[in-house]
């Protein structure tokens, strides 16, 4: 049970289970053990259990909830007056955070997830579909810039029209916008120095959508 309420206590904190993590002073790779099923010394126990504000028989539990407050929600409840609004946990998610598009197809190695991301997801069913994919290049400036970091739900067609993720020739991830015509697709870019790229008669096979893209995270 460890892993799944130190999960949680991080998404309830706004926080990802490896920055944490090395905040504290320990590895990845600690953090794959974890993740994995290994038991933490009761040293590191303690140690994770000060940092939340909880106790480590809590970390040790089976109970469905985080606790209501942790250290930094204690110190903003002191405050008199806040316009932060705390979403329920139980629908935040940390959803892994890929590298490249092809890393996030089918069955991945841990080592493929770079980081996991938090986000407020209706229901599980949503969530387990749902991957999170950094981006590289400058195709799609200025909607989405490089080092964004996109939503994408994950389906095997979207309609003519969507921002999407695609696969080209099961290698090269590529972000664009998709088109469909009688016998061809073309990928949009949104930066106007990159023309379309059609794609007509068998060479449409090349092209495999991966999913859509939901939302855009940009850093400041």
């Amino acid at each position: 049970m460890f892993w799944i309420n130190y999960v949680k206590l991080c998404a309830s904190n706004n926080k990802k289970p490896n920055p944490v993590a090395a905040e504290l002073g320990f590895s990845s790779g600690s953090v794959t053990k974890w993740k994995n099923g290994a038991k933490p010394s009761d040293t590191t126990l303690q140690k994770i259990a000060d940092y939340f504000g909880v106790t480590v028989d809590y970390l040790l539990s089976d109970k469905s909830e985080p606790p209501a407050t942790t250290k930094e929600n204690r110190a903003e409840a002191n405050t008199s007056k806040s316009n932060v609004i705390f979403l329920d946990t139980k629908n935040i998610y940390l959803i892994p955070l890929f590298e490249s598009v092809s890393a996030g197809l089918g069955s991945y190695a841990d080592s493929d997830v770079i980081d996991y991301v938090p986000l407020y997801i209706a229901n599980a069913a949503e969530a387990e579909e749902t991957m999170c994919i950094r981006v590289c290049g400058d195709s799609m400036y200025p909607k989405i810039e490089e080092g964004d970091i996109i939503q994408v739900h994950k389906q095997d067609s979207v309609d003519s029209g969507t921002l999407a993720v695609v696969l080209l020739d099961k290698e090269e991830g590529l972000v664009k916008r998709v088109e469909y015509g009688l016998n061809w697709i073309e990928l949009h870019s949104i930066n106007p120095m990159y023309k379309p790229m059609r794609f007509t008669g068998p060479d449409v096979q090349r092209i495999q959508v991966v999913g859509t893209v939901k939302k855009i995270i940009k850093s400041v």
